[in-house]
């Protein structure tokens, strides 16, 4: 497993670490989505810190992790994008829908 799930105040963070290919997304989007109903929280993380490269198949499970927070009154933040991410994030739209942080900490500063 490439990625950890916590919950931390309000927030479940998702921290993944290598690619968010393919390979990964079934299981993260399962996991995912148990936490969400596991743990009542207002905000998603995806912490993209370590995160090297994003497929569409990685960008579909972030965009369908938005559909179902943001359906129930919910926020989805994207932190820690290195450049390469970023410019792949930027291209799919995705920050038009959820706010971008330089770093996780910084965030949740923000968000309380």
């Amino acid at each position: 497993m490439n990625y950890t799930i916590k919950k931390e105040n309000n927030c479940l963070i998702v921290s993944v670490i290598g690619d968010v290919d393919i390979s990964l997304t079934d299981s993260l989007r399962e996991d995912v989505d148990l936490a969400l109903a596991e743990y009542s929280v207002n905000s998603l993380v995806f912490d993209l810190t370590e995160v090297d490269f994003v497929d569409s198949s990685g960008l579909g499970v972030i965009l369908g992790r938005y559909k179902r927070v943001t359906a129930k009154g919910g926020k989805v933040y994207l932190a820690g994008a290195k450049p390469q991410v970023k410019k792949v994030l930027d291209l799919s739209g995705l920050p038009r829908l959820m706010e971008i942080y330089p770093s996780v900490n910084l965030l949740l500063d923000k968000i309380g």
